[in-house]
């Protein structure tokens, strides 16, 4: 017997599914001889890659762990008590097991089917409670991207919103976090905003030009303004008010809404979440209800299902830009759900009274070490605060002093102009560490520090009656129930048990697509060299990250072609912005401020138009053809009519519609003849890794999906990040940071953070690390064999809408449902009864109305596309049967999917198919069967009796009632 030695644990065959029996069987489907055939037909010569991608070999798990531990550990965890929203906290550790590190939550979709994530749903709608009991405003939505984003997504909802003609000045506290105004600066400048920044104890709000103010609570300093009159002023002269909060303060300060806000941003991070170098975290908007259909972001409501039961749904979706485009109000794409639920699950596990606690220890140690610096003779100047001190030295060479001894000690302050130094203490402060601080203080100062052996058992809060907190907070049954770790673990797996997500089957969704996030990928993202470092630690501190920013910001310019890349963008939509922005910057640079018209192909992702519009273009739309492909004639008619005016072209590639347009080139060609760049949405980019790319193509700016290419996990709608490449002449134009400079840059920022999610990047740095240029590129082509494989299969079953020029599809493709109709069959029907299948439905009515969109990806295996195969064409001959009479137009098994339990298991049974058929449709559900938890969602009632928050306890005892007269039966 013959052995061969040969290299056995290769990343690439557990994240590359289809083995090669399986890549043979699938080829003779689709009728080719060889998967280079199939792609020779499937991407068009002109753009395809000279050469192979240069990359670093590729690692097996194990190497790549060691080696990734080894960068990480060039970080040095320090503590930091910097502050500037950013704060040290604890994620219990069962939240961090059962959540953070749960594929059962982390690989869900966004809940745009919410019959199989009511888990999710329910945690989130925890979420919006947290944040309306904290800030005391009566509508709060289920999470923006980080604090500034919200700050900025408040300017603008406000802006849209006034009564004052000619109001376009927006006043901003100097005392708001400088991170926040550099953002808002991003965002006021391309609508037409002045910010106008300065002391909001100075500043006159009578001029007719605000329409707005906003104020930090407490300041960026520490400083803990009583806002009221100055809120008082701006309400008679009709100017809205923001207030930026830290939650844990409003513990114990009196919410923004009982002063009289109109909308509260901020961060929760600190409910739990790592500082993660800045990302990512839950930001958090809450508003009055006269808002409620303008708010942004995502909004969750309850409605009911068929039976009437209560059931959770993503509210008032006519929103959203997929819907209304440029009009939109809404940016799906800017939330961050699976940090949203973290947070909230802090507030379910710890309830009010030991949220409360945390805050009073925190306030209590920063009392104790102001009373100790007060005996080292060190000047605190905040008349009233929460957990920051603002300290005043005596010169800048102390302040060095102070600094060096400090980082001596592993120890990071804050150091402020004016000989300042600022200390913000956190939930996870101790006596010892007030002794650490102190004893540095202490030789820098060269005196002796009192050594403090316990807190003083009361401390008074010193503030103005006006500033304590006397209203309630967190009063629902649910975050005053699941306090032991057992009762926290039962709910969040009862929740978990709701949701299907890639841990039950492929999520066949087309444009989103859902990958498989390896274990091994997601390992470092815990560690507390990754999750521990502040945002703005000092850089000789981060060595590790500088690292990982530099590897992935090179393996990325060699994946796309592009000269420099910038990691900042938070979000697939903020990459959007920020190559935007690129654009914009270049064009006035040079002197052309008038150019302002973005061109947009009618297939285009909606997201492009709504990004457009917020970095002031103005959008021309441009026709499709028949077969969906962009219509040239009309591009080149339109690029030549705006010529003197044109921005960009905004283009996706290869098309929504799936197909590799072959008149590309010519397209980027023409924008470029007269004047304009062009913006490449990368939303489909991996369909483009290692075959082609988006400098080869001729684009100018591209923004990366790292939350969809490149596996970082879907999180249920969040977190993902959106990085931009660029062409050597967009280069100056990417984003900069006001408080850390980011490679030297002074552009404005578009996220909070210096390099945004920094945290989740290693995932992507993981993902091509044990891949390679070869298995990335393979990974590519199997992505498309399986698309076209599942082509192969239901064409004859479903019409494919669009095609190749020879009759393939890309990575993704568009099934034709629209002729059901005349049989009574909406699309929607077919997604409700995927679910009784064990499928998650494909993309529904986007980006043509009445159509399913199908991409699979290289991770599925042929078994488990042959499943989701099989349940379409069984459906197909349900449909079959309402077609030809068999079964009732109305009654059937379509109209009252899913079927739960509960209904299944229902006393009487009077419909016309078999409990059998409703739930176990084929042999293969009985082995893991996934049971919806509620019957389909009535979504209008759900809009005309919005309901946000947890069901107030007043009404479970009325459904109590209801409850003990119907076991009486009716009364007389």
């Amino acid at each position: 017997m013959t052995l061969k030695p040969q290299l056995a644990d290769v990343f690439e065959h557990r994240h590359n599914a289809p083995g090669a029996d399986e890549q043979a069987a699938m080829l003779r489907t689709i009728g080719v001889s060889s998967i280079e055939q199939l792609i020779d037909e499937t991407v068009p010569p002109a753009i395809r890659l000279k050469r192979p991608l240069e990359l670093p070999e590729a690692l097996s798990e194990r190497a790549f762990l060691a080696k990734f531990k080894q960068i990480a550990g060039q970080n040095q965890v320090f503590k930091s008590y910097i502050g500037l929203g950013y704060h040290d906290t604890t994620l219990p550790p069962v939240i961090q097991r059962n959540i953070l590190e749960n594929p059962g939550w982390y690989t869900a979709y966004t809940p745009y089917q919410a019959e199989i994530a009511q888990g999710r749903l329910e945690a989130l709608i925890n979420y919006q409670t947290m944040i309306i009991d904290l800030t005391g405003l009566e509508i709060a939505n289920a999470s923006l991207l980080d604090e500034g984003t919200a700050a900025a997504e408040a300017m603008h909802m406000l802006h849209s919103q006034t009564k004052k003609k000619g109001a376009h000045q927006y006043f901003v506290s100097d005392q708001v976090l400088p991170q926040t105004i550099d953002l808002l600066r991003t965002r006021a400048t391309p609508v037409g905003i002045e910010l106008v920044v300065g002391d909001h104890r100075q500043i006159d709000l009578s001029n007719e030009g605000f329409f707005g103010v906003m104020v930090q609570y407490p300041a960026a300093d520490g400083e803990v303004f009583d806002y009221s009159d100055f809120i008082s002023h701006a309400r008679a002269n009709n100017v809205f008010v923001v207030m930026a909060a830290d939650l844990l303060a409003l513990t114990l300060l009196t919410s923004p809404g009982e002063l009289g806000a109109d909308v509260c941003v901020g961060n929760s991070q600190r409910f739990g979440v790592p500082m993660g170098y800045g990302g990512p975290h839950a930001g958090f908007f809450a508003t009055k209800d006269q808002f409620k259909r303008v708010i942004p972001g995502r909004l969750i409501g309850q409605s009911v299902d068929a039976a009437g039961n209560k059931a959770y749904r993503m509210a008032l979706q006519t929103r959203e830009q997929h819907i209304r485009r440029e009009k939109a109000t809404s940016n799906i794409c800017t939330a961050q759900v699976l940090l949203s639920v973290l947070a909230g699950m802090y507030a379910v596990y710890h309830g009010p009274q030991r949220i409360l606690q945390f805050a009073v220890n925190t306030h209590s140690l920063a009392q104790t070490l102001e009373a100790g610096l007060k005996k080292l003779g060190v000047d605190q100047t905040n008349e009233n605060y929460f957990d920051t001190l603002n300290l005043r030295l005596e010169s800048a060479e102390l302040q060095q002093s102070l600094r060096q001894e400090a980082e001596a000690a592993r120890i990071n302050f804050r150091y402020f102009d004016e000989v300042r130094v600022g200390i913000s203490l956190n939930q996870n402060t101790e006596l010892h560490d007030v002794n650490d601080i102190l004893d540095v203080f202490a030789k820098v100062l060269g005196k002796e520090a009192e050594q403090l052996m316990s807190l003083p058992e009361e401390l008074e809060l010193t503030w103005p009656k006006s500033l304590i907190r006397t209203s309630e907070y967190l009063t629902h049954p649910v975050f005053n129930t699941h306090h032991a770790e057992h009762e926290l673990l039962r709910y969040m797996k009862q929740l978990e048990n709701k949701d299907l997500s890639l841990a039950h089957s492929m999520i066949p969704l087309g444009s989103c697509t859902m990958k498989l996030n390896a274990t091994a990928e997601m390992i470092p993202v815990t560690w507390p060299e990754i999750g521990q470092l502040h945002p703005f630690a000092p850089l000789d501190q981060t060595k590790g990250y500088q690292q990982i920013f530099s590897d992935l910001q090179a393996w990325l310019c060699e994946i796309t072609g592009f000269a420099a890349v910038s990691l900042q963008p938070n979000s697939g939509a903020q990459g959007e912005y920020a190559g935007l922005l690129a654009i914009r910057g270049y064009h006035e640079a040079r002197g052309d401020h008038h150019r302002n018209v973005s061109l947009i192909p009618a297939s285009a992702h909606g997201t492009n138009p709504a990004s457009a519009v917020m970095a002031g273009m103005e959008v021309v739309v441009v026709k499709s053809t028949e077969d969906g492909n962009i219509d040239v004639a009309d591009l080149k008619e339109k690029a030549a009519k705006y010529a003197d005016r044109l921005s960009c072209l905004m283009v996706t590639y290869p098309s929504t519609h799936g197909v590799y347009e072959e008149t590309i080139i010519d397209i980027c060609k023409t924008i470029h003849q007269h004047g304009g760049r062009v913006y490449m949405d990368g939303a489909n980019m991996n369909a483009q890794v290692g075959l082609t790319s988006p400098a080869n193509i001729g684009a100018d700016v591209c923004h990366l999906n790292l939350h969809k290419t490149f596996c970082i996990p879907h999180g249920g709608g969040g977190p993902g990040v959106g990085p931009i490449g660029v062409v050597a002449d967009l280069v100056p134009y990417l984003p900069g940071h006001a408080v850390v400079a980011v490679e030297g840059r002074s552009n404005g920022s578009v996220s909070a953070a210096p390099w945004g999610s920094a945290s989740i990047l290693p995932i992507s740095y993981a993902y091509i690390s044990m891949m390679g240029g070869d298995g990335l590129q393979r990974a590519t082509q199997l992505a498309i064999l399986n698309a076209n494989y599942i082509k192969a299969r239901l064409e004859e079953h479903y019409p494919v809408l669009y095609s190749g020029s020879h009759g393939r599809c890309a990575h993704e493709m568009i099934l034709e449902c629209r002729h059901f109709k005349k049989a009574g069959i909406e699309v929607e029907d077919i997604a409700k009864r995927l679910m009784d299948y064990g499928f998650h439905a494909p993309t529904v009515s986007f980006p043509v109305a009445g159509t399913l969109m199908i991409e699979p990806t290289e991770s599925e295996s042929k078994d488990e596309l042959d499943r989701f195969c099989d349940a379409m064409i069984s459906i197909r001959k349900e449909i079959a049967e309402i077609e030809s009479g068999k079964a009732d137009a109305k009654d059937n098994v379509l109209k009252h999917a899913p079927h739960t339990a509960a209904t299944v298991l229902a006393h009487e049974w009077n419909r016309p198919y078999t409990r059998e058929q409703a739930v176990y449709p084929m042999e293969y559900v009985r082995a893991a069967k996934f049971w919806p938890s509620v019957s389909r969602i009535d979504s209008a009632y759900g809009d005309r009796n919005l309901i946000c928050s947890c069901t107030p306890i007043e009404q479970y005892a009325d459904k109590e009632e209801e409850l003990v007269q119907a076991d009486k039966g009716p009364s007389y």
